[in-house]
């Protein structure tokens, strides 16, 4: 190791500056305020720069000079291609107390186009995977034989049985919470008879199902999105393909087709678990009797409000799945994506059921009601 020296050659008509030695960090710490001092009265004059006898170089010394320099290069500078690449990198470092750029007029546009380029991008994915879909259900009802039942059995267990608990206590608690809330309005009102009413149609039509859909997409749909984003990761999606076998077939639709028969059963399971804490609630608070409650509520809430919720179910179910696999299948080989694209189909499965049960709503607004 050789210590960093600086030599000052007055003899020619431009006056050159010899640098030698190692201007590592090491090497600079005894002599660092010396050469800076040194270094800043040569930057402001015309020097030519010698910096070829210079053995190691890292960014500490790099910077050093730079900052001597002015942040730019001087008129005359001898040094190796590899020390100019350590120049060049210190050189891209914007400094802190740089004042920020102009603000792009344009720059409100590029950002609005590329969200609609996304989104544009992912509805192209999305209905691509949907007719690939259609096209391995059409496949599978020529070819029986081929229907994958045990993916298919194994995503309806994960999906359905095992969310089940947290489902029930998640529902009973809504249950309770409304019927309670809603309590205290009807008792001032004298219309206490009503919560019958008010606790079948919203938990039965609206609560269950978007709670449901919301807690799958949550629960299951981030874990499709993982999954298949680790086995895009690992490249097993792409040792599946080198055997011949079809991705879609094996991994998208089983998954989707088993959300899609889960989420209307757990739809049932969550509107009875809210019913029953509504119903337990509504006894404590009001004192209305349980054969009341369960007489009544058949008659004021129509079946065609449980067909609708479940409807909603179904479709919820489909949604979540489709999304699940479609932003699992564009994850890049890296952490980073696999990390984004799980939020991001956890989010937009999110929206999009919330989106869709406002369009049921819409279309149903005349059904269901109680004669």
């Amino acid at each position: 190791m050789a210590t960093a020296t600086l030599d000052i050659d007055d003899g020619s008509a431009v006056g050159e500056a010899r640098l030698a030695g190692d201007w590592t960090l090491v090497e600079l710490s005894a002599t660092l305020k010396t050469l800076e001092s040194r270094l800043s009265t040569l930057g402001s004059s015309e020097v030519a720069w010698n910096l070829l006898s210079i053995g190691r170089l890292d960014s500490v010394g790099a910077l050093l000079l730079w900052r001597a320099w002015g942040r730019q290069w001087p008129a005359k500078v001898q040094l190796s291609a590899a020390h100019r690449r350590v120049f060049e990198r210190v050189g891209s470092i914007v400094p802190a107390d740089a004042s920020p750029a102009a603000p792009d007029p344009a720059r409100l546009v590029l950002f609005l186009g590329q969200i609609a380029l996304k989104a544009w991008q992912n509805l192209l994915g999305i209905v691509t995977l949907i007719g690939q879909l259609v096209l391995d259900i059409g496949y599978l009802c020529v070819h029986p034989r081929e229907i994958p039942w045990r993916e298919f059995s194994a995503t309806l267990y994960k999906s359905g049985a095992q969310a089940l608990p947290v489902i029930a206590l998640i529902g009973f608690l809504i249950g309770i919470v409304l019927s309670y809330l809603s309590s205290l309005q009807l008792k001032a009102y004298g219309a206490d008879v009503f919560i019958v009413n008010l606790l079948g149609i919203a938990v039965i039509r609206e609560l269950g199902p978007v709670l449901v859909a919301v807690l799958v997409a949550g629960r299951s749909g981030s874990a499709m999105t993982a999954q298949i984003g680790v086995m895009r990761v690992t490249e097993e999606i792409d040792a599946l393909a080198t055997i011949g076998v079809s991705r879609s077939l094996r991994l998208v639709l089983p998954k989707v087709l088993a959300l899609a028969v889960a989420t209307p059963l757990l739809v049932v399971w969550c509107s009875a678990a809210g019913l029953i804490g509504g119903m337990m609630s509504a006894h404590l608070q009001m004192d209305l009797s349980y054969g009341y409650f369960i007489d009544t509520l058949p008659k004021v809430v129509p079946v065609a409000n449980l067909l609708i919720g479940m409807a909603k179910g179904c479709a919820f179910g489909l949604l979540v799945g489709i999304f699940a696999c479609h932003f699992g299948l564009r994850i890049r080989p890296n952490t980073e994506s696999l990390s984004v694209g799980t939020t991001t189909s956890v989010v937009t499965s999110i929206t999009v059921v919330i989106v869709v049960d406002a369009v049921f709503a819409v279309l149903t607004r005349n059904m269901g009601l109680p004669l």
